[in-house]
């Protein structure tokens, strides 16, 4: 057997000092000391919400989808891109849009553009998209009204996904929502707040035809090191 780095066997070391369910504040405040001591300051890591739903994912009826928006922000630059028309497409590009137009925008994707992080379309300008349902579907992309993608005011949308709004959905399979809830230069606090946040209206999403436990578990991590599980109940009042 390979013998463990000092990364490793610190992370081991965590985990097995923090089984079961951990209160989420404690779980992040372990998580923010491993990265403060073992992290690069100039390549943060990221650090993410992993939760299970028991929902049923073939019923469409209890299909998990919505946006939050996380009060402390993602802490990064999110490169929105905007399909509108007429003046919408001025107003996205005054909100910050990193690219914005009609047809022109339309075409380069088709050509195989992709350089952005978020798709946000004018309600009107949907039917231009639907060619390209293939193209952006697979890449969790193609604009929805679900999470808040297709909307009338495109310069708003643009605006709150750069303050901090993401989108989050369940798996098909395994019914599993990943999310990322801010990286290793927040403090403890503001991650605290961005997962309650996420937890609370992942919580408001429960199909009222699912049955039994919702939130089934919970798991929070750093990339590149340790991953604890929480406990769902004190994620609804960890702020």
């Amino acid at each position: 057997m390979a013998k463990l780095t000092k990364r490793q066997t610190k992370i081991k070391t965590i985990v097995e000092a923090n089984p079961g369910k951990n209160d989420a504040k404690k779980a992040i405040e372990t998580l923010k000391a491993f990265a403060d001591e073992n992290c690069n300051k100039k390549n943060p890591q990221t650090f993410s919400l992993a939760i299970q739903l028991g929902i049923d994912t073939k019923a469409n009826d209890q299909q998990v989808r919505a946006s939050v928006s996380l009060p402390a922000g993602t802490g990064k630059t999110v490169r929105v891109a905007v399909v509108a028309k007429g003046e919408k497409v001025a107003e996205a590009k005054a909100a910050g849009a990193f690219e914005a137009g009609t047809e022109d925008i339309v075409k380069r994707i088709e050509d195989g553009w992709m350089d952005f992080d978020v798709l946000v379309a004018a309600p009107d300008c949907m039917p231009l998209l639907g060619k390209l349902g293939r193209v952006l579907g697979p890449r969790g992309l193609m604009p929805n009204p679900k999470d808040g993608t297709v909307v009338a005011d495109v310069a708003k949308a643009v605006k709150d996904l750069q303050a901090g709004k993401v989108s989050f959905r369940a798996e098909k399979t395994g019914a599993v929502v990943h999310m990322p809830i801010g990286n290793s230069k927040f403090s403890a606090e503001d991650l605290i707040k961005n997962l309650a946040a996420a937890i609370q209206e992942i919580n408001k999403c429960k199909p009222s035809s699912s049955k039994g436990v919702y939130l089934k578990s919970a798991f929070v991590s750093i990339t590149q090191g340790p991953g604890l599980q929480i406990n769902p109940d004190s994620l609804l009042v960890a702020v």
